[in-house]
This record gives C-alpha cells, sequence and structure tokens, in this order.
C-alpha cells in the first residue's frame, strides 16, 4: 500500500527576502517623479556608499538607468546622492523603467527651508561630505551673509565646509579670506585661465556638492573640472549684479581624477528656519564648553549671555564669539547684503 507522506514530512522551502535580487545604485539626477541611477561599475564604492549587494562588479562599466519610486516607500523622499536600491528592469535599455524599493541609510543631508519661518526642511543633497561655497570676488561681488548661511547649513549637517573664492583675477581675496579665517573654514582661489590642480585635491575622491548664487562662475568651474558635463554658463546683469539662473535641477558628476561633484542650481536665498541654536554652537567647541553657564534657551546674542564672561576669563576667541553671533544672526534672518 503506497502511504502518502503527513503534513509534517513536506520538505521545507525557505522563503525568499523580500527584494532579495535588488540592485545597488546611485542617483545621479532627479526630474519630476524620475530618477537617473547607475548602477554597476564600482558604484557602490561612491563615498559613503554601501556594498555587499548584487551589482558590483569590478571593471564593468555602470550604465544609468531611469527609475520610479515604489509605493512601499511610502512619502520618503529621494534626492540626488542617496545610494537606493533596484529592481525591476535594471538593463538600461531605452524605455524601460525599474523601481526604486530601497533607500539606504544616509550619512548627511543638506537641507534648506523655504524662508527663515518655515520649519519645514527641504532636501537639497544626500551623502555629501563636503560643501564647496562658491563665491565670486567680484562681478557679481560677495556676499559674506550669504557664505554665513550656507556655513550655518554645513555645519547643522555634518558637511566640512570650503570656500572656493573665483574671478580673482578682477578682485583680491584677502579680505574675505581673513574674515573666515577666525572659523578655521579652508579656502581655494581661483582666476579665469587658472590651473585648478588645487581644486582637484580637494575634490579627490569625495562627494562634494557645489553651492552659489548665480553668476559666480560655479558652472564654468564644473565645466572645466567634468569637460562633458555641459553645464550651461549664465551672465551676470549689469545693472542687478546678479546672474540668471541656468541649472535648473542638481546632478552628481563622476570626476576623471576619482570623486564626485554634485552641482547644484544657483541659489538667492537659503532659509534656516529648521536649524537650531545648538547645531550651530556644536561648531565652536571652546564656546559650546561655556554656554553650559547660560540660561535655558539663551540666544547667545543678548545680555543674558554667559559667553562674553567666557571669552573675557580666555577660555576661547574672541574672533570664534564674534563669528557665532554673525551666523546666528544670518540664522534669525537679517537681510542679506547685496
Amino acid at each position: 500500500m503506497r502511504v502518502r507522506p503527513g503534513k509534517g514530512s513536506r520538505p521545507r522551502t525557505r522563503r525568499r527576502p523580500a527584494h532579495e535580487d535588488a540592485v545597488a545604485a546611485f542617483v545621479v539626477a532627479v526630474d519630476r517623479g524620475r530618477y537617473t541611477c547607475l548602477v554597476g561599475g564600482e558604484v557602490a564604492e561612491v563615498p559613503g556608499g554601501a556594498d555587499g549587494r548584487k551589482g558590483k562588479k569590478r571593471g564593468d562599466q555602470p550604465r544609468p538607468v531611469m527609475a520610479m519610486r515604489a509605493r512601499e516607500l511610502g512619502r520618503k523622499g529621494i534626492v540626488v546622492g542617496d545610494r537606493v536600491s533596484l529592481v525591476g528592469d535594471t538593463s538600461g535599455q531605452p524605455d524601460t523603467l525599474a523601481r526604486i524599493v530601497r533607500l539606504e541609510p544616509r550619512t548627511s543631508m543638506l537641507r534648506r527651508s523655504a524662508d527663515d519661518t518655515d520649519e519645514v526642511e527641504r532636501p537639497i543633497v544626500a551623502n555629501a561630505d563636503q560643501l564647496v561655497i562658491v563665491t565670486a570676488l567680484a562681478d557679481p561681488p560677495p556676499r559674506p551673509r550669504m557664505i554665513d548661511r550656507m556655513l550655518v547649513a554645513a555645519f547643522d549637517a555634518d558637511i566640512e565646509p570650503l570656500l572656493c573664492l573665483t574671478k580673482a583675477d578682477l578682485a583680491p581675496p584677502d579680505d574675505l579670506v581673513a574674515r573666515y579665517d577666525p572659523l578655521g573654514v579652508p579656502y581655494i582661489v581661483v582666476r579665469k585661465g587658472g590651473e585648478l590642480d588645487e581644486v582637484r585635491s580637494r575634490l579627490n575622491d569625495r562627494l562634494s556638492v557645489l553651492v552659489g548664487h548665480s553668476g559666480v562662475g560655479k558652472s564654468t568651474l564644473v565645466n572645466a573640472l567634468v569637460p562633458d558635463a555641459g553645464r550651461a554658463v549664465s551672465h551676470v546683469n549689469a545693472v542687478t549684479g546678479r546672474g540668471r539662473h541656468t541649472s535648473s535641477s542638481a546632478v552628481a558628476l563622476e570626476l576623471p581624477g576619482g570623486g564626485w561633484i554634485i552641482d547644484t542650481p544657483g541659489v538667492r536665498s537659503f532659509g534656516l528656519g529648521h536649524v537650531s541654536v545648538d547645531n550651530v554652537l556644536a561648531a565652536f567647541p571652546s564656546l559650546a564648553e561655556g554656554a553650559v553657564h547660560c540660561p535655558k534657551g539663551c540666544s547667545h546674542r543678548g545680555e543674558e549671555c554667559s559667553l562674553d564672561a567666557w571669552v573675557a576669563q580666555g577660555n576661547a576667541d574672541p574672533m570664534s564669539l564674534a563669528s557665532l553671533r554673525r551666523l546666528l544672526a544670518s540664522r534669525d534672518g537679517e537681510p542679506d547684503d547685496d
């Protein structure tokens, strides 16, 4: 007589985890709900990148794949610089579309708000480890208050700042360099037709995001660093002294010598409504130590602040306190200088 196996004798099969075959990808552009991702090659070795997933094969050439966001991600926003996992058609062939099913943990997030009263964070770029603040020394003239605001955003995101001073053939950098020397912010100086070796060395093997208002030469710099980038170059209005927006969205570009830069649209404002006073103070360790003596909720700008006494006792540099208060004034929305 043939005996049928009992219920408990059936072989057990391993359930495959959801999206087991997901492919690692790096988001390089975002346009109206479509995400251009790079898959293959050394994509998993992008600074801050994840590895150990299908798709990393040394020697392969990375390929662009168009993708959409899967419903299961809910309202999670995806921005340039994000590391994600894709399923579906990841061949990169024309008229194909993959799905982003997983967003990897971020190492950093550069944000801004619409204005200084808006506490809603608007993500700009993910996973950058260096914020390159591009400003012209002339034509248009520097806007130190805008630089201050971008520095606050860098300190808030825990991203290392770097000043890139362009058009040094039109004006000397000395005054602007002296202004930021107490903050210890590194800087590089660029002039028309000059060598870019120092710039390249600062960007090498890093994921850097470039920010600056229109007309400062950011797109010109990007085109020099990445010859096939093809970023449109703006011209400064002779009447207003402002540049015209030429880049409409952020895009990640691979540097020939290693590393990535993320070019962002020119900005005319940088809202800091989401930034806390404590996050700005954290960028000044010598002052943060003395702030424990301040009253609760201290703005560090009024007479009740204990930092003046802390500095008077020789515990911190007076220039550092002046710089802190200047940045806090920027955070609080005092008018930008044009």
